[in-house]
């Protein structure tokens, strides 16, 4: 076994190995942990499956089967920043509408006690 194959092993499993962990210690949710466990898993395979490797290498055009585990890699790693993007963006705007809600809320409350309210004056 060559030592490409080895680091390459190793760093699948470590990528699961981590990811169950985190998920295990409540650190990571499970709906964001699918897009790691599914690349951790076919890099992995890919990782410990020369012949498999070789083969969808060869059918996309790519001469040197490893560095098709790379480009896998790299396009796991594009999808998921996506993903995240995406949960980003959704989280940013439903911040945005608890702000406005919270503060016609507190415009309600000053209007119906004369008075103005701060952070303070509410508790959380």
């Amino acid at each position: 076994m060559d030592l490409l194959k080895i680091l390459a092993i190793t760093g699948s499993a470590a990528v699961l190995i981590v990811v169950v962990e985190l998920i295990r210690r409540g650190r990571l949710k499970e709906r964001y942990s699918l897009l790691w466990l599914f690349a951790g898993a076919i890099l992995l395979f890919l990782s410990s499956s020369r012949g498999a490797l070789d083969f969808i290498a060869s059918l996309l055009g790519i001469f040197y089967p490893p560095s098709f585990l790379f480009l896998l890699a790299f396009l796991f790693l594009l999808l998921i920043t996506l993903h995240f993007s995406v949960v980003l963006s959704s989280l940013s705007e439903k911040n945005k509408k608890l702000a406005q809600a919270l503060a016609l809320l507190r415009q309600d409350l000053r209007d119906a006690t004369g008075r103005a309210v701060d952070e303070h004056d509410v508790k959380a």
